[in-house]
């Protein structure tokens, strides 16, 4: 009977291993989905015979996809750099609105910009007794800060989207001949997974 316990033990933690990993990633994108969806769904444009409005799902995601594809076009082609330059100059009117716009904007560029900037992964040897830490070269030349000779990499915690930027000597940074994004999965995940 002992046997048999321990059997059914085993499967049931084999497949809690399988199934709590996709059921949480499935349920965090569904949430996500909802969460935009119900926040920029205008359904109550469209009303049944009664006059109540009609939740279209969905309505919401193409909503905000259409925004996206339609201010991307708009700054591509109709929007000049004068223009830009006369919105950049008004939003740096605006201190603290300026400050979270460009805080995301630059963060938004790291990930999918043309100067992308979590694309090196560096190995630091952080202390003396031969800690190393993994992070992404973020400036490899801080030179505009007095600091020649240093470079400053981004530590990302561990299960979090959070991080911190340290300066230190370029010759304790070692690139590592890794993609940066299996790297960051690494990192992010606790160093459980990323390294296939």
């Amino acid at each position: 009977m002992k046997r048999i316990a321990r059997a059914l033990l085993n499967y049931f933690f084999k497949g809690l291993i399988v199934v709590v990993p996709i059921g949480a990633a499935l349920f965090l994108v569904f949430w996500a989905i909802t969460s935009v969806d119900n926040a920029l769904n205008i359904s109550d444009v469209f009303t049944d015979s009664k006059g109540r409005p009609i939740h279209i799902p969905g309505l919401g995601i193409a909503n905000v996809l259409l925004v996206i594809m339609v201010a991307g076009i708009l700054v591509t082609n109709v929007i000049t750099d004068p223009i830009k330059l006369w919105i950049k100059r008004w939003l740096n009117r605006l201190p603290f609105f300026n400050f979270l716009y460009s805080s995301i904007k630059d963060l938004t560029e790291a990930f999918v910009g043309d100067e992308k900037k979590f694309n090196e992964a560096v190995i630091v040897e952080v202390n003396e007794f031969g800690l190393k830490k993994i992070g992404f070269l973020v400036q490899k030349d801080l030179a505009k800060l007095d600091l020649p000779g240093e470079v400053a990499v981004y530590f990302p915690y561990s299960y979090s989207f959070a991080g911190q930027v340290v300066i230190v000597s370029a010759d304790k940074v070692k690139p590592i001949d890794k993609n940066a994004a299996d790297m960051m999965k690494f990192v992010i995940s606790g160093g459980v997974s990323g390294l296939d």
